[in-house]
């Protein structure tokens, strides 16, 4: 299955897609440090990344009608027009690069569509935003006209007689719930192209909360697995409440457990200098910023200023002491495996660390999108491989 990325970024969603099976045939990305890292990686012949045809290019200069025979078109564009910080412009910001990834699909026209964003595309500020993001993808190729809102270009094009080219279908997600070691809240826009007829649904969580409770607190399995005493009362109030209930309850939760910072970062052991496991002094706790506890996912790693030197991207050990994640450990909990190294400064690893997307999300979203395709081509009676219609 072949694959083009834009806003690829360090990898994180490149690597979830490769995974899933496609091979990338376009990669782009503007930030030249980022690219920089990648280009180390592949040089390195890291798995999959060897295979990345990675340049440093704004994708407002490619021309996609190159690139028309591809089975998934795939990217994260900018988010901080929409995240909780900042200015909050949205389509007003000049980063602001939606209307790009909808030409990417124009242009294309990949049987497949994943693109990610922050959560707060879809709360009350951005929602209508976001309905014309989708009711665009649907028809890319009915045109915003220069002189035309983006809720008027939405309005006309839900009423347009023409056929969509695309079902579209967007979902709120936390990482967590996809086998990543981190509490990251996203949106996630599906698309398949319609003559396919295939109607794309909602991802199953295969991880949860209540199965690491059950193992952690119930069962105890999760501290024999890591050779610790049994420890009976969590941390935290609510999950003492839940414990209860699911102890009372006597049903054992399916699915996977959600997996834990120890979990990530078992046998790397203490920072000892080599491959990106640093120590980085100056971790502290403030009100807001209390870090992430050991046998829990960790919360969304932090790109922006507030994050890195201000305390989120860091540990609560089991002494109750705090201390800055180093780079290879924000690596295993962005899904990156051990051979990626990040050639730049601590600060500037962590705003690439913090900005990508966990590459469990991205293998698991690609292989759901994947298995729709096969699964509705297979009840039509079609070959998915060759069909091309």
């Amino acid at each position: 299955m072949l694959s083009a990325e834009l806003f690829a970024g360090c990898g994180g969603l490149a690597l979830g897609i490769s995974r899933a099976g496609f091979r990338h045939q376009h990669m782009a990305e503007i930030d030249q440090d980022v690219v920089a890292t990648v280009l180390h990686n592949k040089a390195q012949g890291v798995e999959h990344v060897r295979d990345w045809p990675m340049t440093c290019q704004d994708v407002r200069d490619i021309n996609w009608k190159k690139l028309s025979s591809l089975d998934l078109v795939s990217g994260g564009p900018p988010c901080q027009p929409f995240g909780i910080g900042g200015k909050k412009r949205g389509q007003d910001d000049d980063r602001d690069m939606w209307p790009e990834a909808i030409r990417v699909v124009r242009e294309a026209k990949p049987r497949l569509i994943l693109f990610e964003n922050v959560r707060n595309l879809a709360g009350p500020r951005f929602r209508p935003y976001l309905e014309w993001i989708v009711a665009h993808l649907q028809r890319p190729r009915v045109i915003r006209n220069a002189d035309e809102t983006h809720d008027e270009h939405r309005a006309r094009l839900l009423m347009s007689n023409r056929q969509k080219d695309y079902e579209v279908f967007w979902q709120l997600v936390n990482a967590a719930d996809f086998g990543a070691a981190q509490i990251r809240h996203r949106v996630l826009i599906f698309g398949i192209r319609s003559d396919l007829k295939v109607m794309p649904t909602a991802m199953t969580p295969t991880h949860s909360r209540d199965r690491l409770l059950w193992e952690q607190y119930v069962t105890g399995e999760y501290w024999k697995r890591h050779g610790l005493k049994v420890r009976r009362t969590p941390i935290l109030r609510q999950d003492q409440v839940r414990v209860r209930q699911l102890t009372q309850a006597d049903t054992e939760p399916t699915g996977f457990p959600w997996v834990t910072i120890r979990d990530a970062l078992d046998g790397l052991g203490e920072p000892n200098g080599k491959r990106n496991h640093v120590l980085q002094m100056g971790a502290r706790v403030y009100t807001g910023h209390t870090g992430s506890p050991l046998d829990l996912p960790a919360k969304a790693l932090k790109a922006g200023d507030h994050g890195v030197p201000g305390g989120e991207n860091m540990m609560v050990r089991d002494d109750g002491s705090v201390r800055y994640f180093t780079t290879r450990e924000a690596a295993r909990l962005v899904g990156l495996p051990d051979e990626y190294e990040f050639p730049r400064s601590w600060t500037e690893s962590l705003r690439q660390l913090g900005n990508a997307v966990p590459a469990p999300l991205g293998a698991t979203a690609g292989r759901w999108l994947a298995a729709q395709l096969h699964a509705g081509l297979a009840i039509r009676g079609l070959d998915s491989a060759s069909y091309t219609a």
